[in-house]
């Protein structure tokens, strides 16, 4: 881990990316103190895989072609339910 101030660190800023990029730990300091420490941002976690795709598209519903727009079907999905 390599320890810089904050004026270092201005003055290097595209180095210590590059090192903190690397691996490299990377702390910068205010006035003596640790404040900062760069790091590569992780990527965000892939939340549907094609696998989870795919078992969707097996469990879709197989309904029959239909005159009825998709809001009154609901409407009367509905209705049905409240008797």
């Amino acid at each position: 881990m390599s320890i810089h101030s904050v004026a270092e660190a201005k003055n290097k800023l595209s180095e210590l990316i590059n090192r903190a990029l690397s691996g490299e730990g990377i702390v910068i300091t205010r006035h003596g103190h640790p404040v900062v420490e760069l790091k590569p941002v992780q990527p965000p976690p892939k939340l549907t895989t094609e696998a989870d795709l795919e078992w969707l598209r097996a469990q879709r519903a197989k309904l029959p072609p239909s005159d009825v727009d998709a809001a009154t079907f609901v409407r009367q999905m509905r209705e049905e339910g409240e008797e």
